[in-house]
């Protein structure tokens, strides 16, 4: 399911958690990670000016020091680097998308203004727009469940809020996967319908030894109570199905996905139906 990563970055400090996530992902599932800069003077930026990967991977231990690169591509993890020129980072990286095609988008979001400046410009192309890919948002302000530090994962909770419309199906997937990914042993997964028991829709359950998975229903604010249970339960994941008739950001913009993003303590995996 994620075998193809992009990840947009703006050499931030701010950004090193959506990098972290990338790479575990991309280690865990062999994947090929593409790290993507746009910038209005390209001759300005150098390779060098990107995550680091082999000083990264270092650190977390999964190659020694002065690893060549045949060790790096035995952990199975392929990175690329993309450089676009261009005034609009949001218009240029749809283009790139358009282009080369991939299973998830992983970026960072700054949540005291919504989303990054990158999404905040007026009148610009949403990035996945047409696209429909799924999209990992890891907030600048909290660890996520990838270490930065270490590369560990603390993957333990993970909440998939579901409804009739849009359908869950390929979010419980999603979530699934993502489990699966990391061999997790122990994980609890919990699905969340807001509204009456008896309108919850029918879905197939993970089996999988060792995890717990759980169903309930709430009736209110639906944003209030996705938001409560994922700070009471100390939730490491939320996995929202998203869908709309002009785009996959067009469904975000307003919706309950996108307020979600904007407050949740924890990254958000948003799942096109």
């Amino acid at each position: 399911m994620f075998r193809e990563i992009i990840h947009p970055t703006d050499f931030s400090v701010g950004d090193s958690g959506a990098f972290a996530h990338s790479l575990r992902i991309g280690l865990a599932g062999e994947s090929e990670v593409t790290l993507l800069h746009v910038s209005d003077n390209r001759p300005s930026v150098h390779w060098t000016d990107f995550p680091q990967i082999r000083e990264t991977l270092t650190r977390w231990q999964f190659i020694p020091a002065n690893a060549t690169r045949q060790m790096v591509e035995a952990t199975g993890l392929s990175v690329k680097k993309a450089i676009r020129e261009g005034k609009d980072p949001v218009r240029e990286i749809a283009t790139y998308l358009e282009q080369h095609p991939c299973d998830l988008i992983i970026l960072a979001t700054h949540q005291r203004s919504g989303l990054s400046s990158w999404w905040q410009q007026s009148k610009s192309a949403a990035i996945a727009r047409d696209t429909k890919t799924m999209t990992l948002f890891v907030p600048r302000q909290v660890q996520g469940f990838v270490s930065t530090e270490i590369g560990c994962v603390q993957l333990r909770n993970i909440l998939v809020p579901i409804a009739n419309k849009p359908k869950p199906r390929n979010a419980v997937r999603a979530a699934e996967a993502i489990g699966s990914l990391f061999s997790l042993s122990e994980l609890r997964i919990e699905f969340l319908h807001v509204g009456p028991q008896d309108d919850a829709p029918s879905i197939n359950l993970p089996d999988h030894s060792g995890w717990t998975v759980e169903q309930s229903a709430w009736k209110g604010n639906v944003v209030e109570h996705i938001l409560d249970t994922s700070e009471t339960q100390n939730i490491d994941l939320i996995v929202m199905a998203t869908e709309g008739h002009h785009g996959f950001l067009d469904a975000l913009r307003g919706s309950t996905t996108e307020q979600i993003v904007k407050q949740a303590k924890c990254p958000v995996l948003a799942v096109p139906a």
